[in-house]
């Protein structure tokens, strides 16, 4: 029987226990994956203490947004994907069915065929920070050369594609750290100007950086410490993606710089992109084109075995020095 991670109340990550499962038949629509690799998202260790935007059906209930396996089962109604064919997974809310472990069932729908020049432990690290930058700044704000994009918390994944996808579409790329070391990676990023809050002034830097004009695109998974000191710099008709709560406090809403500005507040999930029939196979053709012609690719961290699942959140949960996706190797 496939091995799999398991969390049996909200008690956090500490609670994760690897037991064995029934082996999972897939159904209309379907197809199971001999999983090689998962990875982690800041978004999960939210939802193991049920402070997340979705909840748990029922318990126990496995972990995990992303995954890259090879297909070793196909259900009635499947004819676009074959046996033995490698794929990873799209952004999906999964409730109890997460990719923390060695065998998945997962709908077509939120299966991508993987490129061929990625290993396994790359795929499982493309769809969720990438396609979640991709819909606000290409799909909906439609950012090009002449637009100013702020990426708050920028070394995470999501903000970090956030500024490569920025770059390619054009937009000046403004990211923010809590830590001046950080700079350089940013910049390699993509970052056309780092601001680091304590250090720097976020309004005034964003008005002179932008000669006056202020963003047009606020990234921003922070919360309440950091919007009241954007905000004030807003450009006319500006947009806020509102996707995280790193600093774990919902924000009291800037009013005065949004009337003054014409500004909205989008609260933003990717899962909702996904889900969009036109949207999403965009979205996949142009991270595609951008891996094929290597002008993004998934920066790994760290990778950890099976059984140090618990060992590798331990790692996320603390300050990093490195960046990029934490990863499971399942060793299949």
């Amino acid at each position: 029987m496939p091995r799999a991670w398991h969390i049996h109340d909200y008690c956090g990550y500490q609670g994760l226990v690897l037991e064995e499962e029934p082996l999972e038949e897939p159904g209309e629509g379907e197809v199971r994956l001999r999983v090689e690799a998962f990875a982690l998202n800041w978004g999960d260790m939210d939802l193991m203490k049920d402070n997340y935007s979705f909840s748990f059906r029922r318990f126990p209930a496995r972990i995990g947004i992303e995954a890259a396996g090879v297909i070793d089962a196909v259900g009635p109604g499947v004819e676009e994907y074959a046996l033995g064919e490698r794929v990873s997974t799209l952004p999906y809310f999964y409730y109890e069915r997460g990719a923390s472990t060695e065998s998945l069932v997962i709908d077509t729908r939120y299966v991508a065929k993987v490129p061929p020049n990625l290993s396994p432990v790359e795929c499982a690290a493309i769809w969720m920070q990438y396609l979640t930058a991709y819909f606000p700044l290409a799909e909906v704000s439609k950012v090009g050369p002449h637009s100013h994009v702020l990426a708050t918390a920028a070394t995470s994944t999501a903000g970090a594609a956030a500024l490569e996808i920025g770059r390619q579409l054009g937009a000046t790329m403004i990211g923010t750290t809590r830590f001046a070391e950080n700079e350089d990676y940013l910049r390699e990023m993509g970052a056309d100007h780092v601001i680091v809050p304590g250090r720097d002034e976020v309004a005034a830097t964003i008005e002179r950086v932008t000669d006056g004009k202020g963003i047009d695109v606020a990234f921003d998974p922070v919360g309440a410490g950091l919007i009241d000191k954007y905000s004030p710099a807003l450009a006319r008709d500006a947009r806020i993606y509102f996707y995280g709560t790193l600093d774990k406090v919902w924000p009291a809403l800037p009013f005065v710089d949004m009337f003054q500005k014409n500004a909205v507040f989008q609260p933003y999930s990717v899962f909702n992109y996904v889900e969009d029939p036109n949207m999403c196979p965009r979205g996949k053709a142009f991270i595609y084109d951008m891996l094929e012609q290597g002008r993004i690719r998934p920066r790994i961290d760290r990778v950890y075995p099976m059984e140090k699942y618990v060992e590798a959140w331990d790692y996320l949960s603390r300050p990093r020095k490195s960046h990029g996706k934490v990863v499971i190797e399942t060793g299949l």
